[in-house]
């Protein structure tokens, strides 16, 4: 009984190898689709392994497409135009970002979570969400899950704060510029910020999206401030993640031959499908011990962090 039961559960187990590996590269295949959103692509990931669905080489190769992505990316922003309108909004996206990744560390702390999941989601609270957490977790060296908890975190408060957020403006009689200017700090993702902005009115949606491209460009120095503190273990010197070297180069590259422009429009296209590709790997190497282990503390860390950035900066910005 106990020889046959051992065949059984060794045969289930060939059989779902089998179907990963013929399920994950079509799966790949439509994360390459516009309707397959970062948050989807997490979450059919994180599905799958729960399941017993996982691809042996499925974290081989998600480091380098997770980097790649990022360099990718630098091509569909214009340097010119942030730098041009960055001006006004410097000094509160310093103080804002400086503000949120020193909070998110204390509560980091306070809630007893992993370090990097607290950096992570900080880092996300401060910038721009889910691409932000792709950008430091190389650096970081974190692992599947903690990039997981960070993601889902920052991917549940977006919807959330997509339905609250204009609500409240409009409860509260606020201005087009104080709520694009509050809703770039304290809502996530780029996508979230422009669908609350354009929700709320057009001068929003342009203040919104602006404010946001700024505080997009600090994943450099931040990304650069983390190298400078964290430091291997094993050799105790300093591993600089050149894929940021490589980022600045595509923007800087983007816009000194603007002339380019269709093809860096393609270039940006792929990092962004590319992403979205990472997220589907990194969720597929999510497991129940881990879920167990960083789950709750992690939304607890995620959804305090955001409600003191959200009515810290609009308490400030009404004043």
């Amino acid at each position: 009984m106990h020889i046959a039961k051992a065949i059984t559960e060794s045969d289930f187990i060939k059989v779902k190898e089998q179907i990963s590996a013929k399920l994950y590269p079509a799966i790949i295949g439509l994360c390459l689709l516009p309707f397959v959103s970062p948050a989807i692509a997490l979450s059919i990931g994180i599905i799958l392994s729960l399941t017993g669905f996982k691809h042996q080489k499925s974290s081989k190769y998600t480091s380098l497409i997770l980097q790649t992505s990022i360099v990718l990316l630098g091509f569909g922003m214009n340097l010119e135009e942030v730098i041009a309108v960055s001006k006004s909004g410097f000094s509160i996206t310093l103080i804002s970002v400086t503000a949120v990744m020193i909070l998110g560390i204390i509560l980091g702390k306070l809630f007893n979570a992993e370090k990097n999941i607290a950096l992570l989601i900080a880092t996300g609270t401060a910038i721009c969400g889910g691409s932000a957490i792709a950008a430091v977790a190389p650096i970081l060296k974190s692992k599947d899950h903690q990039n997981s908890f960070a993601l889902i975190v920052v991917f549940v408060l977006n919807a959330a704060a997509l339905l609250i957020f204009p609500f409240i403006g409009h409860q509260l009689h606020l201005s087009q510029e104080v709520f694009g200017n509050w809703a770039a700090i304290a809502i996530h993702d780029t996508s979230s910020v422009v669908g609350a902005g354009a929700l709320y009115g057009q001068e929003a949606l342009h203040i919104a999206t602006t404010v946001k491209l700024i505080r997009a460009l600090w994943i450099i120095p931040l990304s650069l401030v983390m190298v400078l503190l964290i430091k291997s273990s094993d050799k105790q010197s300093i591993r600089f993640p050149w894929f940021i070297l490589f980022f600045v180069i595509t923007i800087v590259f983007a816009n000194i031959f603007p002339q380019l422009q269709n093809s860096y429009a393609h270039f940006s296209w792929l990092g962004q499908r590319g992403l979205v590709v990472a997220l589907f790997l990194i969720g597929s190497n999510i497991t129940f011990a881990q879920i167990r282990k960083s789950g709750l503390k992690s939304f607890a860390l995620g959804i305090s962090l955001w409600l003191i950035t959200a009515v810290g900066s609009l308490i400030i910005l009404m004043r």
